[in-house]
């Protein structure tokens, strides 16, 4: 199983611009703008071009990609001389299951619909039709743990897989199950159908 560019690049180029940003909403602003108090910065915005050249990606693929993070409501864009890209949340309230999520990044765990489906072979359900469900929870899941702040803080790989604990998971599994309804883009949360592959 293999993450598609799009999903890995969204990342990639969010987690640069975490990291070069001076200045995050959160810390003496909302959204980027002053809340007041002479601690108050406007984030500094990053040029796509600069992303491009650090992370080795397009600028045309990283422009694609931005759009939609843009309309997701993870970044905000600036014009002129100094224009480019800031984050429009705090690095630790962007989780990376968002962030994929945002550039319709999809883990293909079963042939069928999931859930909407009638059936994996005709009308019945496989006998591995529960485990690669239950994978794709779990990607999902652990997804959803993981922030921006985690992946600019350089937080090691083992922290982050004990940090996702099987109660998490289990949470996870059963809000996505007791309705065939997603929820909302502003609740930050990913959809079951997201994370099933077909």
């Amino acid at each position: 199983m293999e993450l598609t560019t799009k999903g890995r690049y969204a990342v990639m180029a969010m987690a640069d611009l975490a990291l070069h940003s001076t200045g995050v909403p959160g810390e003496g602003q909302s959204d980027g703008v002053p809340t007041g108090g002479a601690a108050a910065s406007v984030p500094q915005s990053v040029p796509l071009s600069a992303i491009s050249d650090r992370q080795e990606i397009s600028l045309a693929y990283l422009e694609q990609i931005f759009g939609a993070l843009r309309r997701a409501g993870l970044v905000t864009s600036v014009r002129g001389r100094s224009g480019g890209y800031r984050l429009a949340h705090a690095p630790g309230d962007i989780s990376v299951g968002t962030i994929m999520s945002a550039v319709d990044e999809g883990m293909a765990m079963i042939r069928c619909g999931g859930e909407k489906s009638s059936g994996c072979v005709g009308e019945a359900r496989c006998q591995t039709h529960e485990l690669w469900t239950a994978l794709g929870l779990n990607i999902a899941s652990f997804l959803a743990d993981v922030s921006l702040k985690d992946l600019v803080d350089g937080v090691p790989a083992g922290d982050i897989c004990n940090a996702h604990s099987i109660a998490e998971c289990a949470r996870f599994s059963a809000r996505h199950t007791k309705s065939a309804n997603a929820p909302t883009s502003a609740d930050h949360a990913i959809s079951a159908a997201d994370w099933t592959i077909k």
